[in-house]
């Protein structure tokens, strides 16, 4: 088995325990142009599902807040890359993937635009963040039922500014479906760990 036949198989094979949206194919290509382990292939498919059902939910709920739908994906799909770099920081703390991930994206040809996520993911509270930044990090929390109330007042924030419905009424529809994602969590977990941390 070649490292590019594992990334292709956990980027696109389908999934139904947990089901699992496949990774976008520039994102495929990407990763599998830095050989990046399969634990990191299978986390950046958990969270760009996690984002395809926010911006999903979204486009429903929230028509006016102004959200670049595909760079969001794209965002979600490749925020971590960095690690294929720093592959410890795939079962332990650390941010040095965060610009080295940055980097690697504009070394392979991808837009400033959308290689940013991979530096401001961690970094929502950061000036110059914008909606789809919050998404991609919030997606990036979410997948695991992990909360923070600062990223999600940001969200909040956002979405009552768009849609001039009170603070208090876009943070309850959020919680509501952040707590229906965040169920899935231990599948999406699961999922995730049986994929080794090294290729």
């Amino acid at each position: 088995m070649t490292t590019a036949w594992i990334v292709r198989s956990i980027a696109l094979d389908a999934t139904s325990h947990p089901p699992l949206r496949p990774l976008p194919s520039e994102a495929v290509r990407l990763l599998d142009e830095v050989g990046a382990p399969p634990r990191l292939v299978a986390h950046l498919r958990a969270v760009h599902d996690v984002a395809f059902q926010l911006v999903d939910r979204l486009a429903r709920s929230s028509p006016r807040l102004p959200v670049d739908r595909e760079a969001v994906l794209f965002g979600a799909a490749t925020h971590d890359i960095g690690k294929a770099l720093h592959p410890g920081e795939l079962s332990g703390p650390g941010s040095r993937h965060e610009e080295a991930g940055r980097e690697l994206l504009l070394a392979h040809g991808v837009s400033a635009e959308r290689a940013r996520f991979a530096a401001t993911h961690a970094s929502w509270a950061a000036p110059g963040i914008t909606v789809d930044d919050l998404l991609v990090s919030l997606a990036d929390k979410v997948w695991k039922n992990k909360r923070g109330t600062d990223l999600e007042d940001l969200v909040v924030a956002e979405l009552a500014r768009a849609g001039g419905r009170p603070a208090w009424q876009e943070f309850l529809d959020l919680d509501d479906f952040l707590t229906a994602v965040g169920e899935g969590a231990d599948l999406r977990l699961a999922w995730q760990a049986m994929h080794p941390v090294h290729g």
